[in-house]
């Protein structure tokens, strides 16, 4: 008998912590800030160099920054 309860509490816990979003809700908004920095054609072509360019050094670090949330915001 115990075991049923506690499974019973265990199931309505569980139902409780995940808390699913009605049907019909839409997703928050996704704000600008949280983009990554666009230098999609700079790191496409930087993936092929072999040699230093100051370049692609930029967007790799502007890349690392955002990835690590070091990247201050300027508001």
């Amino acid at each position: 008998m115990g075991a049923i309860v506690l499974g019973l509490a265990l199931a309505l816990a569980l139902v409780a912590a995940l808390d699913l979003p009605s049907p019909g809700v839409s997703a928050p908004p996704i704000s600008g800030a949280d983009a990554p920095p666009d230098d999609g054609d700079t790191l496409r072509r930087c993936r092929t160099v072999t040699e230093a360019d100051a370049t692609c050094e930029a967007a790799w670090e502007a890349r690392r920054r955002h990835f690590f949330g070091s990247e201050k915001s300027k508001t």
